[in-house]
């Protein structure tokens, strides 16, 4: 089995701005997870420039997104069940996305929330489209694994609240589809031999796994964080120049990643068949 030797984790974020509040990167190392910095702070054009360069560079980097990389599929054996257009794969519905979008700043995907016929899968602000579905909304497999496990996974078609993932992974299909050739992204790519690896994370699993209670999965200084990486067996972290929400979750996360990366029972879930790892993908770390 593959042995990654860096470890990094990035909280995404949707917001149509420049420089998304949100956005913040992280990588493990040796001596405990630290956060990459960018002047003026990150913005999803340099994430990708900095993926970019991971990839030119051959970098031995396992890379945690937080956000989902595909739409529910297998419930209704369509992202767009009624819609002749919708697409057949995960790949094909990057390159829609992204198409879609081509004309938003800053990597958004507004456009594609916007267009008459898939505005009706989505639930936004003071409107419920009529494909949205019951309750929660529709979910993939995966995310029915993190409910089964105690979890509380938000439907990939859900744009309202702080709960909302559908922006992020909207935005997040333009950049993986923008790497496509240069990053595998498992599973829809098997692992690579060597060079950098994209997985998907939900940062909430790796605050459990640090025994961080449910409902205060937030970290929010220097000493909770701490405690929480020598759960996983984490050295300290460096220091940081902030401690929101999204610093913490990458640094945590970039140190959970480190520890059970080697772990091969996380890259064979028993449900993740060839088909669904075409379609819906799979969180890394449910089984």
């Amino acid at each position: 089995m593959r042995r990654f030797t860096r470890f990094a984790a990035i909280d995404w974020s949707g917001q149509a701005v420049a420089r998304p509040a949100g956005l913040a990167v992280a990588e493990a190392r040796d001596d405990g997870p630290a956060l990459v910095t960018r002047d003026g702070g990150w913005s999803r054009e340099a994430i990708l420039e900095w993926l970019t360069m991971l990839a030119d560079d051959g970098a031995d980097m396992l890379i945690g997104l937080d956000l989902s990389p595909a739409l529910p599929f297998a419930d209704a054996g369509s992202y767009f069940p009624g819609w002749a257009q919708s697409p057949n794969d995960a790949r094909a519905l990057w390159g829609m996305v992204e198409n879609m979008a081509a004309d938003d700043p800053h990597l958004a995907a507004t456009s594609v929330v916007n267009e008459p016929e898939l505005s009706r899968h989505f639930r936004r602000h003071r409107a419920l489209g009529d494909r949205f579905g019951q309750g929660r909304g529709r979910l993939r497999l995966c995310e029915e694994r993190q409910r089964a496990a105690g979890f509380s996974p938000t439907s990939c078609f859900n744009l309202v609240g702080a709960a909302q993932v559908g922006k992020s992974s909207l935005t997040g299909m333009r950049v993986l589809h923008r790497l496509a050739g240069r990053i595998p992204v498992w599973p829809f790519d098997p692992l690579p031999a060597s060079g950098p690896a994209i997985v998907e994370i939900y940062t909430t699993i790796a605050a459990r796994a640090a025994g961080v209670r449910a409902g205060r999965s937030k970290l929010r200084d220097a000493e909770q964080l701490d405690a929480a990486l020598a759960a996983l067996g984490s050295p300290p972290h460096a220091p940081s120049p902030r401690y929101d929400d999204h610093a913490t979750d990458a640094l945590l996360s970039a140190a959970w990643l480190r520890h059970v990366a080697h772990d091969p029972a996380l890259w064979s879930p028993p449900m993740l068949t060839a088909h669904i790892a075409r379609t819906e993908g799979w969180t890394f770390g449910v089984v």
